[in-house]
């Protein structure tokens, strides 16, 4: 029996966790044999999943970094476990995902997937890879990635900016691994790629894709004198928009009402009046139910690979209005929404209400999601490539 392993932060739970979870469901349809190791945020999964390291493991991991810019030089000793773990499971194909965010140290795992023959897939959530440790320079209108990181303007450490030495170690690193195909969940991020220093390398694109069967319009769509506007994130700051949010709510009448999901308790307590705030859910059926009563869903985001929010909206029946950021429009055509130049919030109102004035189908929205993002369909590409590979090796 073959048998895949993935490597991401978490597992069957947050936006990449339930990817790895779907990609091996489709895996075991095919009759693969699935394991998974995470970092951290696990729920139960159909694969054979265990954590890398300790929460001791990250805490020091988490402190290096943030004093010296050592994210990926720490976790050591974990790193080295999991090669052993690796060695003992003898998979076919070894499938990376996000692979910062302080549990593992990558000139460890680097140096080991370059003595392996076995074929390695790294799918790119964002733009680590092929920096000096950043993962989105949109913000900072930062370009160095192209041909050398030094003297990073994104301050990740106390007392020292390693961003040229982690540019060059990671393409060291990399380069050493000849079996290794980048995969890109966007167009937008596959032509970084393409400028950066792994434009040599082979680059798919496997678009992300959602449950269509649990993402569903549950019922009708009611016209009344309000219009609803909904924004989903995992976590609200100014990258996704929340800042443009309050802002709209100043420019858009009562008419208007807004819904955001994901608000800390504090964030919720400092709303104005007009913007009802939620928590995180972790009731898929209550967040069902949210995309189907909006009559927009609104994704202010000024740094994004292809957000899921996205096409789960579509998937609900609910059209979208997003800033023309990264691979964030691509989920959307003329029928099922509208996409504003980033930052813009005269052009994201008159949208707001140009999709009042005249709403956009339903029907195509769902349409849209049943042809391009339902993950099986999706994440079925997955499985032949894995098959192509091992026909290549």
């Amino acid at each position: 029996m073959l048998k895949l392993l993935q490597i991401n932060i978490c597992s069957a739970m947050l936006s990449t966790g339930k990817i790895t979870e779907d990609i091996s469901k489709v895996a075991i349809r095919h009759g693969w044999n699935t394991y998974t190791a995470y970092g951290r945020f696990a729920k139960q999964s159909v694969s054979h999943q265990f954590r890398i390291g300790t929460q001791w493991d990250t805490y020091k991991h988490y402190v290096e970094h943030r004093l010296f810019d050592r994210e990926g030089l720490a976790s050591r000793g974990a790193t080295a476990r999991l090669v052993r773990q690796i060695e003992d499971i003898c998979p076919n194909i070894i499938h990376l995902h996000n692979i910062h965010d302080h549990y593992l140290n990558y000139p460890i795992l680097f140096k080991y997937l370059a003595s392996l023959n076995t074929p390695i897939v790294w799918t790119q959530h964002d733009c680590w890879a092929f920096t000096g440790g950043c993962m989105y320079f949109d913000l900072m209108n930062c370009n160095k990635w192209k041909s050398g990181c030094n003297e990073c303007p994104e301050n990740r450490a106390l007392f020292c900016n390693r961003s040229k030495e982690q540019f060059v170690l990671k393409k060291e690193c990399l380069d050493s691994i000849r079996n290794l195909t980048f995969v890109s969940v966007s167009n937008w991020l596959k032509g970084l790629l393409e400028e950066s220093v792994q434009k040599h390398r082979r680059i798919e694109i496997i678009h992300n894709g959602v449950d269509i069967c649990t993402f569903a319009p549950i019922e009708e769509k009611k016209q009344g004198d309000t219009f609803n506007i909904l924004g989903v994130a995992a976590i609200w700051d100014q990258r996704k928009g929340l800042d443009d949010f309050l802002r709209l709510r100043r420019m858009l009448s009562d008419e208007y009402k807004i819904t955001l999901v994901g608000l800390t308790p504090k964030q919720i307590r400092l709303l104005p009046d007009g913007i009802r705030g939620i928590t995180r859910t972790t009731n898929v059926e209550e967040l069902v139910r949210l995309y189907v009563k909006a009559d927009v869903f609104v994704n202010p985001t000024y740094s994004d690979n292809f957000p899921t929010t996205n096409i789960e909206a579509l998937a609900c029946g609910t059209p979208v209005i997003t800033y023309k950021t990264g691979g964030s429009p691509e989920a959307l055509d003329e029928k099922t929404g509208l996409v504003v130049e980033q930052g813009n919030i005269k052009s994201l109102v008159h949208a707001i209400m140009q999709m009042k004035e005249n709403p956009l189908s339903s029907a195509d929205c769902r349409s849209r999601s049943e042809a391009y993002f339902d993950k099986d369909k999706c994440y079925e590409q997955y499985v032949h490539l894995y098959e192509s590979l091992l026909k290549s090796y």
